[in-house]
């Protein structure tokens, strides 16, 4: 099975990026998958975990040999970023970003980096730095894809099947309709998790506060534990439709603040806010063990998986997780987890043995 890509590079090896770049390892969508990453203990990470194949502590020729790029880097830089790798940049290639914030991205990039393509997977986690990032993060996720007049058909067609084949569900809508949503449904609940951390901080009682302080408040602030700055550099990228929210908000609130005399018509309200909440889809994603995981590349041919389950049974190998991942029509691939490395070792031998590719 031949790989979409044949490097391809990921600038920016946060949470984010190293969980593209395991995404596309694992499922074999690129033959090298190359990082930098002004941080040299990213770098360092990410070799070690096995998140990327090279890494690169300066751009320079390399950039142009890449078949993809992908700019993982934080919304406060990230404009910076790809107009400087736009010099190297084959013209032939394909680029696209993952930011949090559309508009002013897609605007500055196309037609600067070559066949550029917006996009923003909504998948995240209160966790930092590569040593998060696992695949499963994109799996079942909705990826939006925010293309303008300038984007290439093609590119966008390429990114849409890229986005597929990682496992996440494409969504095209236009960078200012992304920023608006996206600034009530993420942007907007960042500032409030901020809102009553600090509302608790300040106020005179605040150690009985943080001792009566149970699990529904440590949910509904969850999202404040991840890096200050890098949400403070998302929230001020979109700050004009963050403020629209605001103020849509504080009206909401002026109208929950006059129901409180009004008992049943709250009732009402709090009624319609629970059937709001529990019709939200709930994303499943994988989260297997990643120190005892292997995934194996199989060809679209009958009795595939019975012939690794059957060479590994017949080692005396038990199987203690399987997943199919699905990925185009000439094949897909298989991901394992073991209870021991011995275990996944073993497994690995044996496999690559009978004429399997093996990650």
């Amino acid at each position: 099975m031949k790989p979409l890509f044949r490097k391809v590079g990921i600038f920016g090896i946060g949470l984010l990026g190293g969980s593209v770049a395991l995404g596309l390892r694992e499922r074999f969508l690129a033959e090298e998958v190359h990082a930098y990453d002004p941080d040299p203990r990213a770098l360092e990470d990410a070799l070690a975990l096995q998140v990327v194949d090279r890494v690169h502590t300066a751009p320079g020729g390399w950039v142009g040999e890449l078949e993809l790029g992908v700019l993982a880097a934080p919304v406060g830089v990230l404009v910076e970023e790809g107009r400087r790798l736009a010099q190297y940049a084959n013209p032939q290639s394909l680029w696209m970003d993952v930011g949090s914030v559309k508009g002013p991205v897609v605007k500055a990039l196309s037609g600067v980096l070559p066949n550029f393509v917006g996009t923003h997977p909504m998948a995240g986690s209160e966790k930092a730095g590569v040593e998060a990032a696992h695949a499963g993060l994109l799996q079942n996720a909705v990826w939006v894809i925010s293309p303008n007049h300038q984007t290439p058909d093609e590119a966008l067609a390429q990114v849409r099947g890229l986005v597929e084949n990682l496992g996440a569900y494409p969504l095209v809508i236009p960078p200012e309709l992304h920023d608006r949503l996206v600034a009530r449904i993420s942007h907007l609940p960042y500032l409030l998790a901020i809102g009553l951390n600090r509302l608790v901080a300040q106020d005179p009682h605040h150690e009985l506060l943080m001792f009566l302080a149970a699990g529904g408040f440590r949910d509904l602030t969850r999202v404040a534990s991840g890096s200050p700055r890098m949400s403070r550099d998302m929230v001020v990228a979109n700050k004009e439709a963050l403020k629209e929210a605001v103020e849509d908000l504080r009206a909401v609130l002026l109208e929950l603040e006059n129901l409180l005399e009004r008992p049943e018509a709250l009732l009402e309200v709090a009624q319609e806010a629970k059937r709001t909440r529990d019709a939200l889809p709930i994303v499943r994603r994988s989260l297997l063990p990643v120190m005892h995981e292997l995934v194996v590349q199989v060809p679209d041919k009958p009795g595939q998986i019975a012939r690794v389950s059957t060479a590994l049974g017949e080692a005396g190998i038990n199987i203690k997780n399987f997943e199919v991942l699905a990925i185009r029509d000439e094949g897909g691939a298989i991901r394992m987890g073991f209870a021991t490395l011995e275990e996944r070792e073993q497994a690995r031998q044996i496999l690559q043995g009978i004429g399997y590719r093996v990650r």
